[in-house]
């Protein structure tokens, strides 16, 4: 292989590996919140304003709960980016990744070479949701704090 094979693969497999999001705007935009107050909701709360369909995914790897939590995150920054205070979740879903390595085997007159081939399967995490304006948005609901007494 040469060094131009080798950097259009490793290109290749750089964007195959990329997180992204998309959007399709459903509403108008408001100024940009902070990502950490974005609330998830499974409804629509009552007298929410819908802003933008969302789709994010996650960087390529093998499928574990934080390549779902960077997905669910990605979509609250974009959401926040346009003006949102909650994203109705729709759904978190996976796809295969074709990321693949292969080396191959030959020889020519007396040079003889060979190599092993290597297939990881791989995962990206993807999550959808739609973008919301919520006028008077619940408290988040948080865990009681325990405290613990030390036994005497």
């Amino acid at each position: 292989m040469n060094i131009r094979t080798l950097t259009v693969l490793g290109v290749l497999l750089a964007v195959a590996g990329c997180a992204s999001t998309s959007r399709v705007m459903l509403g108008q935009t408001r100024p940009p919140t902070d990502p950490a107050l974005v609330q998830i909701y499974s409804t629509p709360p009552p007298g929410s304003q819908e802003i933008a369909q969302l789709e994010s995914s996650s960087a390529v790897g093998f499928g574990t709960q934080g390549q779902t939590d960077a997905a669910v995150a990605r979509l609250k920054k974009e959401a926040a980016a346009l003006g949102a205070n909650g994203v109705i979740l729709m759904g978190v879903g996976s796809s295969g990744s074709p990321v693949g390595m292969s080396v191959g085997a030959g020889s020519y007159g007396s040079h003889v070479g060979g190599g092993v081939g290597i297939g990881i399967p791989t995962t990206q995490k993807r999550a959808a949701g739609v973008a919301i304006w919520v006028p008077n948005p619940p408290p988040a609901d948080r865990l009681p704090v325990q405290t613990i007494t030390p036994e005497k």
